[in-house]
């Protein structure tokens, strides 16, 4: 089945930086012409959106990970990016890559990846 495949998660100590990657060779044009996304799930919490960028490359990150987070895309390569900067112990969770506008392309709930975990030491 087709899916999304995150990399680039590890254990850091807090403070530390850490640089995500997200591809799916088989999703066609989906990856390119549309907002992208980078999602987090925490032990015993829901799945959040923390960062976005759309087609044009405008951007959007929650208050939580303002001024820390950065996400990019290479639309060439079908790949998007999230740079995390001075990472504290609550950006622990496993970190996922999906469209921004799930509700608009309903194909791509069920394309999830594995994701990537990260894991902050203080």
């Amino acid at each position: 089945q087709v899916q999304v495949a995150e990399s680039g998660g590890g254990l850091v100590q807090a403070g530390g930086s850490l640089r995500l990657s997200c591809t799916c060779a088989a999703c066609g044009s989906i990856f390119v012409f549309n907002p992208m996304g980078w999602y987090r799930q925490a032990p015993g919490e829901q799945r959040e959106l923390v960062a976005q960028i759309s087609r044009g490359g405008s951007t959007k990150v929650a208050e939580s990970v303002k001024g820390r987070f950065t996400i990019s895309r290479d639309n060439a390569k079908k790949t998007v990016f999230l740079q995390m900067n001075s990472l504290k112990p609550e950006d622990t969770a496993v970190y996922y890559c999906n469209v921004a506008n799930l509700d608009a392309i309903p194909i791509m709930k069920s394309r999830w990846g594995q994701g990537t975990q990260v894991t902050v030491s203080s």
